[in-house]
């Protein structure tokens, strides 16, 4: 069965993380998947929307961090480098619906989606700092120009996870939903956005978002010295703890 699942309905593509007994841990695999359905839907003129969602209970635990040791140098065509710059070069909309964990990635690709929602299980975190290693999606810059610098780097250099309510108070998410209601919810709004006219959307979005090179520059930094920080004794001490901690 595929770890990415995809439907396409009412002029939006769902992507939904399909990796449960790995709590939605995306593998280099599901990296390459998201950047073909995500490049397939950009030239789809019958898709103008994406919704990306997990599972009830589990957004995505974040990096399979014994996959991405295996394949540790992130050149241009590495799987989740693709996707971080897709991301960034998305025309189209995305919403975002989180239920449970949304660690690491689960909540840096945040940053780039144009509605969140999540429901009151959702925890965030970002724990970069706490595996020896650096920020990633130019996350360093957008968080503190989205909470400030003093609570971002609260939450970058600390790493502690926070709720829903804390996320919806920063301005990360939209609305906190009931459990039953969150992926309805966030379909409704992803087919609204297919539904506008997609020139006046897509421009739009463009006009809103006016340093994308500046934010393309600091992923490039933030890449490069994540690269370094895999390689360094710090970071292996703290994965090996990691690992050690996820087979116990």
């Amino acid at each position: 069965m595929s770890k990415i699942l995809v439907k396409d309905a009412g002029g939006v593509r769902h992507l939904s993380f399909n990796r449960p007994e790995k709590r939605n841990a995306l593998d280099l695999d599901m990296y390459r998947q998201l950047t073909e359905y995500l490049m397939q839907g950009e030239s789809d003129n019958d898709i103008r929307a994406f919704l990306i969602s997990g599972e009830s209970n589990c957004f995505t635990s974040g990096n399979d961090v014994a996959d991405f040791l295996k394949n540790s140098d992130l050149g241009p065509n590495h799987p989740a480098v693709r996707f971080l710059y897709c991301l960034l070069e998305l025309k189209k909309p995305m919403v975002a619906a989180v239920s449970g964990s949304a660690v690491g990635i689960g909540t840096t690709l945040l940053l780039h989606c144009d509605l969140v929602y999540a429901d009151a299980s959702a925890k965030f975190q970002l724990p970069f700092v706490n595996l020896a290693l650096v920020p990633e999606a130019g996350a360093s810059m957008l968080l503190p120009e989205l909470v400030g610098y003093q609570k971002a780097a609260e939450l970058l250099l600390l790493g502690d996870a926070f709720d829903a309510n804390t996320a919806l108070s920063l301005g990360l998410i939209n609305a906190v939903e009931s459990p039953e209601a969150l992926l309805g919810n966030a379909m409704a709004k992803a087919v609204r956005l297919a539904s506008q006219p997609p020139e006046a959307l897509q421009q739009t979005r463009q006009l809103m978002r006016p340093h994308k090179h500046r934010i393309q520059h600091q992923m490039h930094l933030e890449l490069e010295a994540f690269g370094e920080r895999l390689k360094s004794d710090e970071a292996k001490a703290r994965f090996q703890a990691f690992l050690g901690k996820s087979a116990s």
